[in-house]
């Protein structure tokens, strides 16, 4: 039974799901950050996934970083699996901007957290039901 780690629960707000993969919002209003992750137990690295969920997850993680370009404006996709405070394989994609309060240096650790407003998370979910496919499903509200 797939089970979200602790921390990403704590951090993050959810979107909905793909096929494989639970999308997650960041709870930080600084950066359009969201997190893929595949919805499989105790996996860790991506060698870990059968052949089909390793393609699955690329396409995925592909198909989500095009539409973030596209939607919030990207100077730059920043696009990783680190996994060294969360074991759990996760994917982050991350809309970055020049002028961005962490430009051009990585996110992680630059500032505290902003949290969304609950209408900042509404407008981002607005914006991605008009550009994700048919074959998502977003969380209830």
């Amino acid at each position: 039974m797939f089970e979200l780690d602790p921390r990403l629960q704590q951090d993050t707000l959810p979107v909905g799901d793909f096929p494989l993969c639970r999308l997650l919002l960041m709870n930080d209003a600084q950066y359009p950050w969201f997190v893929l992750v595949p919805r499989r137990e105790e996996i860790v690295e991506v060698f870990q996934l059968d052949v089909e969920d390793q393609r699955t997850f690329w396409q995925e993680t592909t198909e989500l970083a095009e539409i973030l370009k596209d939607t919030f404006g990207a100077d730059k996709m920043n696009v990783a699996a680190l996994g060294n405070v969360v074991s759990q394989l996760h994917m982050h994609v991350i809309v970055r901007r020049h002028g961005d309060p962490a430009w051009p240096a990585p996110i992680w650790g630059k500032h505290p957290a902003q949290p969304y407003t609950a209408e900042q998370v509404a407008a981002i979910r607005e914006k991605l039901r008009l550009v994700l496919t048919d074959d998502f499903r977003f969380s209830e509200e």
